[in-house]
């Protein structure tokens, strides 16, 4: 068969074709072909069977395969499958098992076929003899051509004539003839983008080579990793990548991968329209990317409530420092209260946790971490205690500044960890915070937080008292559990309501007689008191609080009233509310 499929008379064979198959294509010659044997009394039977091989991937047509000459990459010529598998043992491999995968598809491949019979494409760089058919590999003559590709594109090849791009100086080194026919197949798509390295990882380009990562999906151990491996190690001598990550695909709910065949592909503008950029990326973070992932309303409307929790978490933060103003507010480390000291404390091993999870590519731990402390830790504890010191305290107080410099450095820290996955949000929330000297104008030109900024300043002892509070955690867990209880029972109705006493023992009770004045607001409560135990767990009674409601902070105190001129509030209340009137 010609390169158009049909039939003809091929020089030098042993027998010929009937007439009657010459010019015809091999689906207009089956038929012939049956007839023939029929006539000739040699058709024993004759069936029809379908079967899905081979057939083109993109059109589903029926193919044939024609024996034409190609051009290779020689695997073992120069080592290069050894070399090969040489760098890849240099290569960080994520999931591990990549290695093994594309170590097992060099080892085992044939040479590699570098041409490809289409009508488009980057051509192939050959010239061959009319007379003779000698192919012409002048390295100055082929550079020559080389140069009218940069200027004009690879369009040239198609546009000039043979002798035009060749050149007059041009002789065939075979048999000196000096005419010439252009090479018609083209480089292989693999080989194209296995070269991409060489284009992009350029001084001009202002990027080292080779990259620091390569990101695909798992079919690509056969296809981009594979051919960029072999490109960098025949030209350079290594791979073009320090570490490949391969990501799943994208299933939907009944676990099909998405696909505009299947009519199941969801059109990402789509998701954004109607969840927002930002919960479509949280969506892609929260999973771990290296396997088949699932999406689905139900999925983007649970994530949306994340999203939502999340921002609050910014927005209280942002609420809250309105006033505050770090170059001039901020209190030393060593003079926050040991509640703000211990945070900052989980806040620097969240930092020191999501860096390394960075490191790892590990974006699903990442937002699970940075989820948790903002729910857990912010959210559920430490902004509902801070509630009581930030809303009713006098502004530039001890405690209101010491809480204030504590969310502050807290949410610096958290809108640059959070950057990467929630890019608007971030951006969003750094333009509406005040900022430390010299910080850059966007949240993505910031480099992560380092875990010492947070308690920078925090000594051993200090670090080492501020570990009371997980201890003191536990006995609040069993406090709020003894309050839900006299809720339902109708002892009480908000918690401002209850008074709590707790009996302990000696491991215990020391701990808790220390930090008395501050369980009331851990606690949020109004009145707490501690009795020894001789020995025993912990136990909670929980009664009414005495004495009358503050107007202004809504506890129960009995010293409200107690300065004449703020018969309603209680002391620290009345001075909060002079020290306003006095600015």
């Amino acid at each position: 068969m010609d390169a158009a499929g049909r039939f003809f008379h091929a020089e030098g064979a042993a027998g010929r074709l009937p007439e009657a198959l010459i010019g015809k294509t091999v689906w207009e010659a089956n038929p012939v072909v049956t007839a023939l044997l029929e006539a000739a009394g040699a058709l024993a039977a004759q069936e029809s069977l379908e079967h899905s091989y081979p057939h083109c991937w993109r059109c589903h047509h029926p193919t044939i395969f024609r024996a034409t000459e190609q051009w290779f990459i020689g695997m073992d010529r120069n080592d290069l499958r050894e070399r090969a598998l040489d760098a890849i043992k240099q290569v960080k491999w994520m999931p591990a098992w990549g290695q093994e995968r594309i170590s097992n598809m060099i080892a085992s491949r044939p040479d590699w076929c570098i041409s490809r019979q289409r009508a488009w494409g980057v051509p192939i760089i050959v010239f061959y003899c009319e007379h003779c058919g000698q192919p012409l590999t002048d390295r100055k003559i082929l550079d020559h051509v080389v140069e009218l590709f940069e200027k004009e594109t690879s369009d040239v090849w198609y546009d000039r004539t043979a002798a035009e791009l060749a050149g007059p100086e041009a002789r065939c080194t075979r048999c000196g003839g000096a005419e010439f026919r252009k090479e018609t197949d083209i480089i292989d798509v693999w080989f194209e983008s296995g070269s991409s390295h060489l284009a992009v990882l350029t001084e001009a380009n202002g990027l080292p080579w080779p990259a620091d990562l390569y990101l695909e999906g798992g079919d690509q151990h056969r296809g981009w990793f594979h051919s960029s491996l072999l490109v960098g190690v025949g030209l350079k001598g290594r791979a073009p990548y320090r570490m490949c990550a391969t990501h799943g695909f994208t299933l939907d709910e009944q676990g099909r991968a998405l696909s505009k065949s299947l009519g199941n592909f969801i059109e990402p503008q789509e998701l954004i329209k109607q969840f927002g950029a930002d919960v479509v990326r949280l969506w892609v973070a929260s999973v771990e990317f290296t396997d088949d992932i699932v999406i689905s309303p139900t999925i983007l409307t649970r994530l949306s409530e994340a999203y939502r929790k999340l921002r609050n978490t910014f927005r209280y933060a942002l609420g809250n420092l309105w006033d505050f103003d770090p170059a001039q507010d901020a209190l030393p480390t060593a003079e926050l209260l040991e509640m703000d000291q211990w945070m900052l404390v989980r806040a620097e091993q969240l930092v020191r946790d999501c860096r390394r999870f960075y490191d790892e590519l590990a974006f699903h731990r990442v937002y699970r971490a940075i989820y948790d402390f903002s729910t857990i830790d912010l959210s559920a504890l430490y902004f509902d205690v801070l509630k009581d010191r930030l809303y009713t305290t006098p502004p530039r107080s001890h405690g209101r500044r010491s809480a204030q410099t504590a969310l502050y450095r807290i949410n610096y820290a958290l809108v640059r960890l959070a950057a990467p996955l929630l890019s608007y949000t971030a951006e969003e929330v750094w333009q509406h915070m005040r900022k430390p000297a010299g910080a850059p104008s966007s949240v993505h030109l910031a480099l992560f937080p380092e875990p010492e900024e947070l308690t920078a300043g925090l000594t051993g002892k200090l670090r080492d008292q501020t570990q009371n509070w997980e201890r003191l955690l536990g006995v609040r867990d069993s406090v709020l559990k003894s309050l839900e209880t006299a809720r339902q029972e109708k002892t009480i109705g908000a918690p401002l309501e209850a008074q709590v006493l707790l009996r302990a023992g000696p491991d215990l009770y020391p701990l808790l007689e220390a930090y008395l004045a501050e369980l009331p607001a851990l606690f949020i409560v109004s009145q707490v008191a501690v009795e020894r135990a001789a020995e025993g767990a912990l136990s909670v009674e929980i009664g009414r609080a005495a004495g009358v409601k503050c107007e202004r902070c809504w506890k129960y105190l009995t010293d409200v009233g107690a300065n004449p001129a703020w018969p309603t509030i209680c002391p620290p209340c009345a001075a909060a509310v002079e020290e306003f009137l006095k600015t």
